[in-house]
């Protein structure tokens, strides 16, 4: 069974140089790490380029040219060298599933028994799909069992990201889930501030142009996950309806805020509203679908996190402290990276990050 979907482990020479690739609808976004000293990281090199409407739609690359274009411009824009990559599918693109198999199987053994145990999970025939597996350890009240997550995508899914940094002159040697990348990421963060060993309940709401991923996490664990049809692309819209501008320059004047005086009141303000009902929503579905009544922090990330306001109105409307995230918490800059620009863009680094944190599996 070729496992060419690779959620385990790095393929190829240890530690080579690696950069995480992040393709979502609004753009391509790439990040490069190194180690300063045993798990510390530096933030070697990152960029982001933005794409043109409709070259990825619902998480599907539907312009490869487009797509790979732009990787080319990234990876010239940060300076990268490596020739390595690290890519993510969206959640909805993947099915996961936690399966119970006997210890002490062999790799062959257990590539056998996944496969038996996929057909029951996956609603297509198994040579239209690419799957893998990770063994992630033992059974806690049964020893002689181990817990294994089986992660199955159609193949054209993974083919499409293999062959767009393919034709950016990169190889694809990971494909990832991109809500693990950002789970990864977070951890890492999480584990900077979780000093007296409390446990945490974090949400990460990830704010994209087209849809929020919600998880909620306890100590790295994943107690819910869900994904809300709300993103940054609904402001962009509204700003191209009220001032007759083009996507592209709609999407730019967004970030620069060089809008009229009554955006303020009449667009950006009722979108933050909508953004915080979207959030404070998302954590009732919490409480009623699951056994926790709290939240002890919520993290915003996504190309919308740092909008101004946008914090103070979540932290208001849900009671819980609220931040926006910055993966690259506690690393060190390389001498490429631009800090003022940084504070800006990290909150929309995250997945990339996480896939850029692939290079140091163990």
């Amino acid at each position: 069974m070729p496992l060419s979907f690779d959620i385990a482990s790095l393929l190829g020479k240890r530690n080579a140089p690696l950069i995480g690739l992040d393709i979502s609808a609004s753009g391509v976004k790439l990040v490069e790490l190194s180690l300063a000293a045993p798990e510390e990281y530096r933030l070697e090199r990152c960029a982001i380029e933005p794409l043109p409407r409709g070259a990825v739609v619902d998480g599907n690359i539907e312009n490869i040219e487009q797509v790979s274009e732009a990787i080319r411009r990234v990876c010239k824009k940060s300076g990268t060298r490596a020739k390595l990559a690290a890519l993510g599918l969206p959640p909805a693109s993947v099915i996961t599933k936690k399966i119970i198999l006997p210890a002490g199987l062999s790799e062959e053994e257990l590539e056998i028994q996944v496969e038996t145990e996929a057909n029951q999970y996956i609603p297509f025939a198994l040579d239209e799909v690419s799957l893998d597996f990770d063994v992630i350890g033992p059974v806690a009240n049964s020893p002689e069992d181990v817990e294994v997550l089986l992660a199955a995508s159609r193949k054209e899914k993974v083919e499409d990201r293999v062959a767009v940094a393919e034709a950016a002159g990169l190889k694809a040697i990971v494909m990832d889930i991109e809500s693990y990348a950002a789970r990864a990421a977070i951890e890492r963060v999480n584990a900077l501030s979780r000093q007296d060993g409390a446990s945490r309940i974090t949400a990460l709401f990830q704010i994209g142009a087209q849809v929020t991923h919600v998880s909620a996490l306890l100590n790295g664990q994943v107690l819910y996950e869900r994904e809300q049809p709300f993103g940054g692309n609904q402001l962009t819209q509204d700003i191209v309806r009220s001032y007759g501008l083009s996507q592209e320059e709609a999407e730019a004047r967004k970030k620069s805020g060089d809008l009229p005086d009554d955006y303020q009141t009449e667009l950006l303000e009722p979108f933050l509203e909508n953004a915080a009902l979207e959030v404070t929503r998302a954590i009732q579905f919490f409480f009623t679908s699951t056994p926790y009544t709290r939240i002890d922090q919520i993290f915003l990330a996504g190309g919308c996190a740092a909008m101004p306001g946008l914090v103070d109105i979540v932290a208001s409307r849900t009671e819980v402290n609220t931040s926006v995230v910055s993966p690259f918490k506690g690393m060190q800059l390389g001498q490429d990276v631009r800090e003022k620009q940084l504070r800006l863009d990290a909150p929309g680094y995250l997945v990339a990050c996480g896939l850029a944190m692939r290079r140091f599996d163990k």
